[in-house]
């Protein structure tokens, strides 16, 4: 039986995309005004590997030359506004987490979104207090897919690699995950389905609902 299942946030445990497309929009629109909206997919496509990397893909997809740095301070300014507007679980993750429950494995989250904002969307959607760590950007020393976080959690949690799955929708998942020496699970509904598979996780979850035959593998 696992004894962890590190979870991603965005593309995972959450759709988020409507909300981080409408901040970035709102972000572009504030510092140049007239510009065009970036199609949610191509917003998927930059999201996975940090909200600074979606500031420079979405800027050269736009062809604007603009500080990355002020760009990304006016997203998250943007994005803080709008964390819940259209954000929810996925369909039947409430079940999965809640039949999970307090006798099964223990439950993270490690995202390359910043900790707070990670923490804050989880505690408006009533869940955070599933989790015995929420971290991300801000939390760990790197990002995904360097596997500085997965490590630490698995040291201040007291729980062996071989006990533990990394739980994701892309290919950083997999390759953090690797990198700890801890298996994999991608998950079917996802941002970065083409990617992940690509990437070849030890499981495939069709629905949320795999987490918990997940727990029992």
């Amino acid at each position: 039986m696992a004894r962890l299942l590190v979870l991603d946030l965005d593309g995972t445990l959450v759709d988020s995309s409507r909300d981080i497309a409408a901040a970035l929009d709102a972000a572009l629109q504030r510092l140049v005004p007239g510009t065009a909206p970036i199609p949610l997919e191509r917003v998927l496509d930059f999201v996975g590997e940090g909200a600074r990397l979606l500031i420079e893909r979405s800027l050269a997809h736009a062809s604007l030359a603009l500080p990355v740095d002020e760009v990304l301070a006016v997203y998250l300014d943007c994005y803080r506004e709008r964390l819940l507007d259209t954000t929810r679980l996925y369909p039947g993750m409430a079940e999965a987490l809640a039949a999970l429950g307090p006798a099964g494995p223990a439950l993270a989250v490690l995202t390359n979104k910043p900790g707070d904002l990670s923490r804050t969307i989880l505690e408006g959607l009533g869940v955070a207090d599933r989790f015995a760590r929420i971290l991300g950007a801000g939390d760990v020393p790197a990002r995904k897919p360097d596997p500085a976080g997965l490590l630490a959690l698995l040291e201040e949690l007291g729980i062996p690699a071989a006990e533990a799955w990394m739980v994701g929708d892309s290919a950083t998942d997999v390759h953090t995950g690797r990198a700890a020496g801890v298996r994999v699970a991608g998950v079917a509904w996802g941002f970065h389905p083409a990617g992940l598979r690509a990437a070849g996780p030890d499981r495939i979850l069709d629905d949320p609902l795999g987490l918990v035959r997940l727990a029992a593998a």
